[in-house]
């Protein structure tokens, strides 16, 4: 009998910890290798924006140190995969005199995104908001700054502008759609995200671009609009969408998703790549959802319900399981924004409760229930989750 080589999991976020934690519990007794690029131990994203950059934390480790050991977890840590040959089911890691090569059983890809960057900017005082390196940068240059621009508001751009903006930097916060977050909930959503950051003294500039930003030497002077406008800005956050990490899977035969249906590793249902034994979860995964559309999804509780999903196919696991109603937040100055369901921007947004700060939101599309979104209003979104699951017609709920 061959030796058991067990299974590798090739990035150390939330997707790559909760399969390996699955797969303990649910009794699997083989070797499991846990690899990040990045030197930290597993930790979560969504804080980044949120208490790292308040201050309020350095880094939230999604596991105590002592958890590797005592369930016999393989941590590699600042150790890039270079390329995966599932014909060998070997990945290889790092290049020249540290490179090495792992066999395995099974292959978990969980790399997750990459921030896309603004061209040509300068080399200083220009930030993006990944991994927890960045956000503790962001937050030390903010100790000294004054101006902040913010260019993207979607949920990672809303987030820093209402974090700076509570560290006391005036802010703007540019967006080329007519409103913030108008790209993922609509205009309808947008202007109520509008209003908060308004009230909390943010100088909102929606359906204008960012022609260039503009350097002094190597650091940055300033942000100039596609209205010919410039703001002072002693430094920039970029949040302007991310791409997937693959490109180690180049020559792999590993198939990706099309840009169309938003790109990433193409997957069935239950998280299956076109190769055997080679499974996605997270950021990076493109699952089929059960009408058989591709779907790509960022958000924290579908990661970790993929996870769940692929620990189980690993062990054998066939129960007819699927990612239940998406749900998603944001925590925005005092206001946690919540979304639970499958929203479009092309949706039928009805506003039924609005009292100037706080809302509720239903989504609906052909006349049936589609999403519920809300501000500061926990126990009215989350009720409607079976309404969701039953598609209620939107005329019951009006």
């Amino acid at each position: 009998m061959s030796e058991e080589k067990g299974v590798i999991i090739v990035g150390a976020g939330l997707g790559g910890i909760r399969v390996a934690e699955n797969l303990r519990s649910g009794g699997y007794t083989g070797p499991i290798t846990l690899i990040g690029d990045e030197i930290h131990p597993p930790y979560d994203r969504p804080p980044l924006s949120k208490s790292v950059l308040l201050g309020k934390d350095d880094r939230v480790d999604l596991k105590p140190a002592e958890f590797f050991a005592e369930s016999t977890i393989a941590l590699r840590t600042g150790q890039p995969v270079v390329s995966v040959s599932p014909a060998e089911r070997t990945v290889a890691l790092g290049s020249g005199d540290d490179a090495q090569t792992l066999e395995y059983d099974s292959l978990v890809i969980a790399t997750g995104l990459r921030p896309r960057t603004f061209p040509g900017a300068p080399a200083e005082g220009v930030h993006v908001i990944r991994t927890v390196d960045d956000a503790l940068a962001l937050r030390a240059e903010s100790e000294f700054a004054s101006n902040a621009v913010v260019i993207g508001a979607g949920f990672i751009g809303c987030e820093a502008a209402a974090s700076l903006r509570t560290r006391g930097l005036a802010v703007t916060l540019v967006e080329p759609a007519p409103t913030p977050l108008a790209a993922a909930l609509g205009a309808k959503i947008g202007d109520l995200v509008t209003r908060l950051h308004v009230a909390n003294g943010v100088d909102v500039r929606s359906g204008v671009g960012v022609d260039a930003i503009v350097a002094h030497g190597d650091r940055v002077s300033a942000v100039r609009l596609s209205d010919g406008v410039e703001v002072p800005a002693d430094l920039v956050v970029v949040g302007i969408g991310s791409t997937p990490v693959v490109e180690f899977l180049d020559g792999s035969g590993i198939e990706l998703a099309a840009r169309e249906n938003g790109g990433g590793i193409a997957c069935d249902e239950v998280g299956h790549t076109v190769v055997d034994d080679v499974y996605a979860v997270g950021d990076v995964a493109n699952w089929r959802n059960p009408s058989g559309v591709p779907v790509r999804v960022e958000h924290w509780n579908h990661t970790v319900e993929q996870a769940a999903i692929v620990a189980g196919q690993i062990l054998g696991n066939d129960a007819d399981v699927a990612p239940a109603v998406p749900y998603f937040w944001s925590d925005q100055y005092d206001v946690k924004v919540q979304v639970l369901g499958w929203p479009r921007a092309t949706d039928d947004v009805h506003i039924v409760d609005d009292d100037g700060k706080k809302f509720v939101a239903y989504f609906s599309r052909d006349g049936v229930l589609t999403a519920v979104a809300g501000g500061g209003k926990a126990g009215a979104v989350m009720k409607m989750r079976a309404k969701l699951l039953n598609s209620t017609p939107i005329a019951e709920l009006l």
